[in-house]
């Protein structure tokens, strides 16, 4: 088996990685805020951290993976604000929808989902530690910050020259006093609305908050250790999130808080990143609300490298909802196939061959995919030459099913079903407004296309029906 190869943000290179204990990897995915339910972009995220994981197993490593849910913060608290509720009546029913959106788009239930409101002593206790390392201090108004000049490795993962930070740089995100304006909070004085909808909690500094940032480090380290052996999370969260990470975890504990950071790119929605301020945001409600199968989403995600931004159109989900007909096809046709040729068992095992490759290459799910049709190409003429050769026969369902337990684009029956249905429907419209067009030739390229994928048309005199044969 290839070695297995990730990029690595904070060396801006691709390296050989194993899990430090050569068994298990220890592996952070920074998860949602849950003030309003993720969007798709959060997704695109999520969807390669589920893919890593599956990758990450198939070469034979366990897993220990935490997710966390970012329960108290800034946005949290000004929604409660808003709706005069307290910070659990906002998050607990958004925290559901991202369960139940996970299980939508098929992503692993992980190992770990803690709360932030529930490591609340872990982050006191973290802070504590900065405190007596000198690298960190308290304001005037109750709040405690990190000195990022007190911490000489401040800017290596963002490539970030501290000494061009700006007062109102978003390395800060407060409206606290301190004592430089690149500092950031690690526990936030308690303001009256802060109270009123319970983000706020007893502590040595006095009644408050924890940072976003602390929140993340306190939760990582509680449940996996003092070094981690990869974090994931999206491009934006860069800076100021990881490097404030970085910062308050390894000045507390002297040892490097993550081996691997792994980063996922943008997806687009017309060319711009999808974000709530920007009023292009689409939901997995809206997948559903417009019946695309999870299968459609994944490989439609899958279909670009995670490091490279992805822009999402009707056009591209169309695309990625007949591709995986196709694989869904092929998955029935594989299942009750009788018998293979030794060519079929051929093809398995160098389809087998060029799968670990890719994801072991910077997990190149482009590239595994297309190995994937590649072999379904291939197997499809070899199972119409109806042998009888069973070991091969084992050997291709082996295969396909063993890449399909990574990328998970089989699609449910009654998905495919509805997804054929919607397009011949729109082929049957296009082709009698052609023949009432008297436009023969473009009804009759219609035809064609529809057998090729296997629909026959019966024109009656109540109108044309359509029916399956393969």
């Amino acid at each position: 088996m290839p070695e297995f190869r990730l990029y690595n943000s904070l060396s801006r290179a691709i390296e050989p990685f194993a899990p430090a204990d050569g068994e298990t990897v220890r592996m952070y995915a920074c998860g949602p805020t849950v003030y309003n339910p993720a969007h798709l972009g959060n997704y695109r995220t999520f969807l390669f951290s589920d893919l890593l994981r599956r990758a990450l197993r198939l070469a034979g490593w366990r897993v220990n993976q935490v997710m966390n849910l970012t329960d108290v913060d800034d946005k949290i608290i000004k929604r409660a604000t808003e709706q005069g509720k307290t910070i659990r009546e906002v998050t607990d029913p958004v925290i559901a929808v991202f369960m139940a959106d996970r299980q939508y788009l098929r992503i692993e239930e992980v190992e770990h989902y803690p709360r932030a409101t529930d490591f609340i002593a872990e982050m006191i206790d973290l802070v504590r530690r900065l405190e007596q390392k000198g690298v960190a201090y308290k304001a005037e108004d109750g709040s405690v910050y990190f000195a990022i000049d007190k911490f000489p490795g401040y800017g290596r993962l963002s490539r970030l020259d501290t000494r061009e930070l700006k007062i109102g740089a978003r390395v800060a995100q407060d409206d606290y006093a301190k004592e430089n304006a690149q500092d950031f909070a690690l526990w936030k004085a308690a303001t009256p609305e802060d109270e009123r909808c319970g983000a706020a909690w007893d502590s040595p500094w006095g009644r408050g908050r924890p940072g976003w940032h602390l929140e993340c480090s306190a939760m990582a380290m509680s449940i996996l250790g003092e070094t981690l052996d990869i974090h994931t999370g999206g491009v934006d969260l860069q800076f100021p999130h990881h490097e404030d990470e970085i910062a308050q975890s390894e000045a507390a504990t002297g040892k490097p808080f993550a081996r691997f950071w792994c980063h996922g790119e943008f997806l687009l929605s017309d060319g711009a990143k999808m974000a709530k301020r920007v009023g292009n945001v689409q939901s997995v409600q809206d997948l559903r609300d417009q019946e695309v199968s999870a299968a459609a989403v994944r490989h439609f995600v899958f279909s670009t490298h995670y490091r490279k931004q992805l822009n999402l159109s009707g056009v591209a989900l169309e695309a990625s909802i007949e591709a995986v007909r196709r694989v869904g096809d092929f998955a029935e046709r594989l299942a009750s196939a009788s018998g293979g040729t030794p060519a079929l068992g051929e093809a398995a095992l160098e389809f087998r061959r060029e799968f670990d490759a890719a994801l072991h290459d910077d997990v190149n799910a482009p590239r595994a995919q297309a190995a994937m049709f590649v072999f379904i190409n291939q197997a499809n003429a070899e199972l119409d030459k109806r042998g009888s050769d069973d070991a091969s026969l084992r050997e291709a369902r082996d295969a396909f099913g063993r890449a399909n337990g990574v990328l998970d684009i089989v699609p449910d029956r009654q998905d495919v079903d509805a997804a054929l249905a919607r397009w011949v429907d729109s082929q049957l419209a296009a082709r009698k407004a052609a023949r009432a067009k008297r436009d023969f030739a473009a009804a009759d390229t219609i035809r064609k296309a529809l057998e090729e994928k296997g629909i026959v048309v019966e024109d009656t005199p109540q109108g044309a029906r359509w029916k399956k044969l393969r």
